[in-house]
């Protein structure tokens, strides 16, 4: 071999490494590159990305009417008349056995049969049947799909509201709000495309609600939901200050946006571009909220079909008119959390001043958007993080009780587009302990939301520490036989 050959041979060996090398680099930077490809996606008009939605969808938007406690299926919608036969007799171990009980009941000697003191009646054509203490609701029961065998795991408020609202009973994930969000993006720029309302029940705080509920986990977080306050003004610092005119509010946000952009470029940091987007929206909110929650351009017939609290912000009722408000404006996930629903003692009571706070708005919200003509486009969701136990918790009598947690089975219902109207799906055992059939589980629940707003559940997927992740995660099925 001559040098030159030998040359070229070297050459060549190098240039092989080199191109393997930086082929292996790349390939490797590919990897590392790959949680950036959703960013990268084109995304379209309104926020969304430009080839979604998958199909077509039968409901432009959500109202989540979340029931924060587990109300009682057995007091409002799965009635076992039978149970007046069994009152205190003990609950087989068949049925329920001490396994599945919370350390709330679990040192009890006994557990006995506590059927409902509350008198249930069938109401529309459809013959639904429903708890007294929801004569409003009776009457609009012809537009609802109520589900008897929704099912889940978590026997504790905390993660069992957590799997609801992200599909994980673990922290992090991202919020089924934001998850839609982050996949269609907002009709209105000037508001958020999720937004969390909150309310009390009466005369009890009920469990917490975390912010991590409507939060965006490892999304971007401008994918999160706003939270409107309860008390004050919904937005801090809704209002220019004294002595600064909106000119100068937008020359100084100009300014900052210069800056954070620099920044941006320099850094690549997303989360610089998310506040640079969360200051925009901030800006066009003041404008658009103070209009948002001015009720003088409401008919007073409507306001009043809200209920007497309708006006006092913070409250269940004014939640539900500004949700129809929010809805109207293009905001694509509205979501009320109302507390109170958890009665381990004076359960019939509970439910009682509970359906005082919610049976009159729910029911308004439906006929409220089906007189607009909205309710074809909208879809209502009430439910909680699960049901409460056959058995009574504490003292027993015929008219008072207490009962514990119950996942095994409980009962949610919809209302809208895309959903029968009066029908009842679903089969729970005698004692309404267990699903006998159809069961629809968290994530099908959640799988049936996201196909109605068009979204396939497998496919709106992020990569987040070397996975991609989606809502359901790896489990869900779309429940078609609730579909019209």
């Amino acid at each position: 071999m001559n040098f030159t050959q030998a040359l070229s041979l070297a050459h060549t060996r190098r240039a092989f490494l080199e191109k393997t090398t930086l082929g292996l680099g790349s390939i490797a930077l590919a990897g590392l590159l790959r949680a950036e490809d959703d960013r990268l996606r084109p995304r379209n008009a309104v926020g969304g990305f430009a080839d979604m939605p998958h199909h077509q969808p039968k409901v432009k938007r959500v109202i989540y009417l979340f029931q924060s406690g587990g109300p009682s299926q057995h007091d409002l919608f799965d009635y076992k008349p039978r149970l007046h036969e069994e009152f205190g007799k003990e609950v087989p171990k068949s049925v329920y056995p001490d396994e599945r009980k919370t350390t709330m009941t679990s040192g009890q000697s006994s557990f006995p049969v506590a059927p409902t003191a509350l008198k249930f009646k069938r109401h529309g054509a459809s013959g639904i049947e429903l708890g007294e203490t929801m004569p409003h609701l009776a009457k609009v029961v012809d537009d609802v799909c109520v589900i008897k065998s929704m099912h889940g795991e978590a026997i504790n408020h905390d993660p069992a509201a957590t799997c609801f609202q992200t599909g994980s009973v673990i922290p992090g994930r991202p919020s089924i709000g934001s998850w839609v969000s982050y996949g269609l993006g907002s009709h209105n720029s000037d508001l958020p495309a999720y937004v969390a309302l909150t309310s009390n029940g009466t005369g009890k705080n009920g469990q917490p609600l975390y912010d991590r509920l409507w939060g965006s986990g490892f999304l971007p977080g401008r994918f999160q939901g706003v939270k409107f306050r309860g008390q004050g003004d919904p937005i801090l610092d809704l209002y220019d200050p004294a002595g600064v005119t909106r000119s100068q509010r937008r020359r100084m946000l100009d300014t900052l946006g210069k800056l954070n952009q620099a920044q941006a470029e320099h850094y690549a940091d997303p989360d610089i571009r998310t506040r640079i987007a969360q200051y925009e929206l901030a800006y066009r909110m003041q404008s658009s909220v103070p209009e948002l929650i001015d009720f003088s351009s409401e008919s007073k017939t409507v306001v009043d079909s809200y209920g007497p609290e309708v006006r006092k912000v913070g409250k269940y009722a004014y939640n539900c008119l500004l949700a129809r408000r929010l809805a109207e404006r293009g905001v694509r996930f509205i979501q009320l959390f109302h507390r109170g629903w958890d009665a381990h003692g004076g359960a019939p009571g509970n439910v009682r001043r509970q359906c005082k706070d919610t049976d009159q708005p729910t029911a308004a919200l439906l006929a409220d958007l089906k007189q607009r003509g909205m309710l074809e486009d909208t879809l209502v969701v009430w439910g909680g993080e699960f049901g409460r136990t056959v058995y009574c918790q504490g003292k027993l009598t015929r008219t008072n009780y207490g009962r514990d947690h119950h996942p095994n089975c409980f009962t949610y219902w919809l209302a809208g587009g895309g959903v029968k109207a009066g029908f009842s799906y679903g089969q729970t055992d005698d004692y309404s302990v267990n699903v006998v059939e159809n069961p629809v589980h968290v994530h099908d629940l959640q799988a049936t939301i996201l196909h109605l707003l068009g979204i396939d559940h497998e496919q709106l997927t992020y990569r987040y520490q070397g996975r991609y992740f989606r809502l359901t995660d790896v489990h869900g099925k779309v429940v078609r036989d609730v579909l019209s």
